[in-house]
């Protein structure tokens, strides 16, 4: 998964509450610190990524909806989006969150409903035991090439290595180009910005971890067992495997729980995906280039025009990559070539005052180009003719990867220490910023100009009481200035950068590397072993993503509960007000 981007995106998100509250889009940024033509680069990459990411939500979801009940894949593709845009449109950013935090309650459960029935009560599996000897045994069938002894059974694995590098570059492309996580950045407190990035990185862990320990090792296991459909290899690019591996375990009731999980997922995904473009579409095209002075409800009206008209585009996407052949799975190992030479551009501009305009703008142009040209040109070396499937092996989607991102780093990085930009962090820290606070300096300005008189103090201590009530205006987004410490907020960047690069370098270098290198195939304990940290790693993220939230929100929680009850006795007297601010 995504679990190491998510780490490292926490110290984006620091130095975002640092370098730019108040911003919209992580686009705004760009536009206001390099100017048009960065802004207008780095928008198609932003886009861009919406509409990969989107395109495999309604490609995997409408290929399992189709294999589950039959429905036709275009209609699916068109149905998704839509029914996620309507909750999009009447609830905004809040339904979002509010679907996402409840999808994820009713996800985690039904993962444990599938890890307790393959591993405790299933008659085709039923133990760790069980699910030791059927592997065994499917290794041997059909031994795996490039796996040490052929087996599904150990880290050895050639192909998986692979895939472990295009799935870590693709994912720093669809997470760190994603507007969708910047926008949790932006609509969340300082506070809890790092802290909710790095437990949310961790939790998310236990979905991929959990669920192809669960059901990915039960389609194998399940291979060749009458109740288990056979898939062909575009079935299995196409993400069918779990949706067929749960209906064979549970009948009807699998298939169900399956469908529900994948509505619960993709809808979640889906509507950060509609509110992303939808901000970026207002902010960074209607507001900047078509109506700089459009009025509050002329944004939020046009917001909703992009939901709908960009949830309408992901049905079409989703149908054109569907007839010419692309399965989810092709374009999951395809995004790190489109996308990853502005993952290290877009991290420098956030981050370093010293990232050149011209040379994070070129890296990520000539590292798009260099991605391209070595994934054609490794598709045309290794097969005798280029089409969608020879294009989409494993070395020519790894080329592609590699040449993308270490281009586009390189280039912008080696240009930044060669001709470094001095950019002041204050210009962006403006952005958006409140209109009162202007005010204020000014009347302050005016003061300090006036000759001294003895009315002075008078005229001065009438103008510090007045003038912020007269011209104060209370905006939706606008980070509150008490919670922009600057000591704070860089402790919790250091703190979000050793953390996430120690978990990161656990991650992927610590426990993996060994284990792959060793060639173990393991015995029945071992693979116990592997269970149990599974099922208890689920555990800990479900507490940290279900119950810990609550609990950090008890005071809000309990006021809303006190508020329904007095509408229930008296409508209207729960409203809450907020409380009125003492004129000194």
């Amino acid at each position: 998964g995504a679990t190491i981007q998510v780490l490292l995106f926490a110290q984006l998100a620091a130095k975002l509450k640092l370098n730019a509250p108040n911003a919209h889009t992580f686009l705004e940024i760009i536009g206001e610190r390099w100017g048009k033509l960065a802004h207008l680069v780095f928008l198609f990459f932003g886009l861009a990524t919406n509409i990969v990411v989107s395109s495999m939500l309604c490609l995997g979801g409408s290929a399992t909806v189709t294999a589950l009940t039959g429905m036709n894949t275009i209609a699916a593709c068109f149905l998704i989006p839509l029914g996620v845009a309507i909750y999009v449109v009447a609830g905004g950013m809040r339904a979002t969150l509010l679907c996402d935090y409840t999808h994820t309650a009713v996800l985690f459960a039904i993962i444990f409903v599938f890890m307790f029935t393959v591993y405790a009560t299933s008659d085709k599996i039923g133990s760790i035991g069980k699910m030791h000897e059927l592997l065994v045994t499917a290794a041997a069938n059909h031994p795996v090439d490039g796996n040490a002894q052929g087996s599904y059974l150990t880290m050895r694995s050639k192909n998986g290595l692979i895939f472990g590098v295009i799935n870590i570059i693709g994912n720093f492309a669809t997470v760190f180009n994603d507007q969708a996580y910047w926008q949790r950045a932006i609509a969340s407190q300082p506070a809890s910005c790092v802290k909710a990035y790095l437990l949310g990185g961790l939790a998310w862990f236990s979905i991929p971890f959990g669920f192809a320990t669960t059901m990915g090792l039960a389609a194998v296991a399940l291979n060749g067992h009458p109740d288990m459909a056979p898939l062909t290899p575009a079935q299995v690019s196409a993400g069918l495997p779990a949706p067929t591996a749960a209906a064979a375990l549970l009948g009807k009731s699998g298939a169900a729980a399956m469908l529900i999980l994948l509505f619960l997922a993709v809808t979640s995904a889906t509507s950060a995906e509609l509110i992303a473009v939808s901000s970026i579409l207002t902010y960074d095209v209607y507001k900047k280039y078509i109506n700089p002075n459009a009025t509050e409800a002329q944004v939020l009206r046009v917001s909703h025009y992009m939901v709908a008209a960009f949830a309408i585009f992901m049905g079409i996407a989703g149908t054109i990559f569907f007839y010419i052949g692309v399965s989810m799975g092709w374009l999951y190992t395809f995004m790190g070539v489109l996308l990853g030479s502005a993952v290290v551009p877009i991290a420098l501009c956030i981050t370093w005052s010293k990232a050149s305009r011209m040379g994070c703008v070129v890296g990520a142009i000539s590292g798009l180009i260099a991605g391209i040209i070595a994934w054609m040109v490794t598709t045309s070396q290794l097969n005798d003719k280029i089409n969608v499937m020879t294009s989409g092996g494993d070395y020519e989607m790894l080329a592609g990867n590699l040449a993308a991102i270490g281009v586009g780093g390189i280039v912008a990085t080696a240009w930044s220490y060669i001709a470094p930009d001095d950019f002041n962090f204050d210009i962006t820290r403006a952005i958006n910023s409140p209109t009162h606070l202007k005010d204020i300096v000014e009347v302050e300005h005016s003061d300090k100009e006036k000759a001294p008189s003895v009315d002075s103090k008078t005229e001065k201590d009438v103008s510090h009481t007045v003038a912020p009530v007269e011209h104060e205006v209370i905006r939706a987004g606008i980070t509150d200035e008490k919670d922009l410490d600057p000591v704070a907020l860089n402790k919790a960047f250091k703190f979000a950068a050793w953390s996430s690069v120690v978990l990161t370098v656990i991650l992927i270098i610590l426990i993996p590397l060994p284990l792959f290198f060793a060639s173990t195939v393991y015995d029945v304990g071992s693979l116990k072993a592997w269970v149990i940290v599974a099922i208890i790693w689920a555990f800990l993220a479900s507490f940290t993503v279900v119950i810990y939230p609550l609990y950090e929100s008890k005071d809000s929680l309990i006021m809303i509960c006190k508020g329904i009850v007095k509408d229930l006795f008296k409508p209207g007297s729960g409203k809450y007000t907020a409380p009125t601010p003492v004129v000194a």
